[in-house]
C-alpha cells in the first residue's frame, strides 16, 4: 500500500493538464515531464522495448515467462488531467480510517466533501480516502490508472512464479480533450486485445460508451450605441441564448441518466457582436446520436429563419463512437476481466460509460479495449477522491487478468 500511494501521489504533483486549443500533441509541453518520468521508471524496473516518441507515447514490454502460445496483451491508460480544472501545485490529502462524516478539505475557504452531497463515500468507511486539498483536482482520473499498471507490472517482475504471457502497456497524452488515441501506433503496440485502466469506481467493467460529436456555434451579432440601437442592434448573446432555449431542454447531463444521451453546454464566450457555443452531443444509441446531431443543426436553421439571416453557423464534428459493436464479438475478453474481479475478491460491475473512453477509439482502430476501473471518484473537480484499497484491487486485477489469459489460452 505504501508503495502504491507514494507513486501515485508523486504523479499526482506534476501538472499534466491537457488544452483543448493547441494543436500540438502533446496538447501542454508540461506533459513531456511525466511521460520522461515513466519512461526511465519502465527502464529502472526492467521492463523491455520501452520506447517514447515524438508526441509523448510511452510503450513498454513485459516479456512471456511460459512456453504457452499466449495472446499478447496490453493495458493503457492516460496521464493528462482535464482541462476544466486547474491540475497547477496539486496537494493530496489523506484520511485513514474514515469515519463517514464531512472531510474538510480546506479550512480557510470552507470546502467541505461531504456523504450528504457525494452519498458514495458511504461505501468506503474504515478505508484510507486521497483527496485535493479543495483548491485543484487530485488527477485521480487517470494517474490512478497508470500507477496501478506500473505497479502491476512491478509486482510480476518481482513474481516470476506468476505464469503470463507477453504484456504491453501504454501510457498517453491529451485523452481528456479527445485525441489520447488519435497517434497511438496501435500496429506497433502489437497485442492482440488490451484494457484501458480508466474506470471510475471499484468494480466497474465496461464495454458501452456513448457515440460522440463536439459542436462549435459561432452567432454574429450587430454591435451598435445602446442609445440608438432601435430595430438596429442584434445582441449576439441572446440570439445564442435564443438557440440554447431551443434544444430539449431535459435531455442535459443534470437530467439524464444511464443510456439517455444528452446535449451539453460546455463553455460560452460572448460580446453584441460575437458569440461562441461549444457542445458537446451525446448518445449509447446510433439512431438517437444521429437524430440528435440533426436536431442541433435544425435548431440553428430556426434561429436564422427567426432572424431572417444567417447569424448562426455550427461546425460539427464525430469524435468517437459506441465501442459495443466491435467489443461483442470478442466477449472472451470481458469474461476474462469479470473472471478476474471475481478471484480477487470485486463484484463486477458491468455497465455502460457515460463518456468515453481512448478504448472506443482504439476498438476502432483494430485493438478491442474495454474498460476497468480505476477506482476514483467525482473526476475533473476538488471533490475528487479515491479510496486506496480500491487503487490495490485495480493493480491486483491487471495481475489476475494476465493468469487467467495464460489458463485460458493453455
Amino acid at each position: 500500500m505504501e508503495k502504491l500511494t507514494e507513486r501515485f501521489v508523486r504523479y499526482a504533483k506534476i501538472d499534466t493538464q491537457s488544452n483543448p486549443e493547441s494543436e500540438t500533441c502533446p496538447s501542454t509541453e508540461k506533459q513531456w515531464k511525466l511521460a520522461n518520468m515513466l519512461f526511465q521508471e519502465l527502464k529502472d524496473m526492467g521492463m523491455e522495448d520501452v520506447t517514447i516518441d515524438d508526441n509523448a507515447y510511452v510503450m513498454a514490454t513485459l516479456p512471456s515467462n511460459t512456453d504457452a502460445d499466449v495472446p499478447v496483451i496490453g493495458f493503457i491508460s492516460h496521464f493528462d488531467t482535464s482541462p476544466d480544472f486547474t491540475a497547477e501545485k496539486v496537494i493530496p490529502l489523506f484520511h485513514e480510517n474514515y469515519d463517514g462524516g464531512a472531510l474538510i478539505l480546506n479550512k480557510e475557504k470552507n470546502i467541505v466533501l461531504s456523504p450528504k452531497d457525494f452519498k458514495e463515500l458511504n461505501l468506503y468507511k474504515g478505508q484510507t480516502l486521497i483527496t485535493t486539498d479543495g483548491t485543484t483536482l487530485l488527477g485521480a482520473d487517470d494517474k490512478a490508472g497508470v500507477t496501478e499498471i506500473m505497479g502491476a507490472m512491478e509486482y510480476l517482475l518481482e513474481h516470476p512464479e506468476i505464469k503470463h504471457g507477453k504484456i504491453r502497456v501504454g501510457f498517453n497524452p491529451d485523452e481528456e480533450i479527445g485525441r489520447g488515441a488519435h497517434l497511438f501506433d496501435v500496429k506497433k503496440f502489437g497485442a492482440q486485445w488490451a484494457y484501458t485502466m480508466d474506470g471510475g469506481q471499484i468494480g466497474e467493467l465496461e464495454y458501452e460508451n456513448f457515440n460522440a460529436a463536439g459542436a462549435k456555434v459561432n452567432i454574429k451579432g450587430i454591435s451598435v450605441h445602446p442609445g440608438t440601437a432601435y430595430k438596429q442592434m442584434i445582441n449576439s448573446m441572446l440570439v445564442a441564448n435564443r438557440f440554447i432555449s431551443l434544444l430539449p431542454a431535459d435531455q442535459v447531463p443534470e437530467k439524464t441518466q444511464k443510456y439517455e444521451g444528452f446535449f451539453h453546454l460546455n463553455h460560452i464566450n460572448g460580446t453584441v457582436e460575437d458569440t461562441e457555443l461549444y457542445y458537446i452531443i451525446r448518445d449509447h444509441d446510433k439512431k438517437l446520436f444521429e437524430e440528435k446531431k440533426a436536431i442541433f443543426l435544425k435548431t440553428a436553421e430556426t434561429v436564422n429563419k427567426e432572424y431572417g439571416q444567417n447569424l448562426v453557423h455550427v461546425e460539427m464534428k464525430d469524435q468517437y463512437f459506441n465501442m459495443k459493436e466491435k467489443i461483442e464479438p470478442n466477449m472472451h475478453i470481458i469474461e476474462i476481466a469479470e473472471k478476474a474481479m471475481k478471484d480477487v475478491g470485486v463484484d463486477p460491475n458491468i455497465k455502460a460509460i457515460r463518456g468515453g473512453t481512448d478504448g472506443a477509439q482504439l476498438s476502432f482502430m483494430g485493438l478491442p479495449c474495454p474498460n476497468i476501473f480505476a477506482g476514483g471518484h467525482n473526476f475533473h473537480g476538488k471533490f475528487e477522491f479515491i479510496p486506496v484499497p480500491s487503487m490495490e484491487k485495480a493493480m491486483e486485477v491487471i495481475v489476475k487478468v494476465a493468469q487467467l489469459t495464460v489458463e485460458r489460452y493453455s
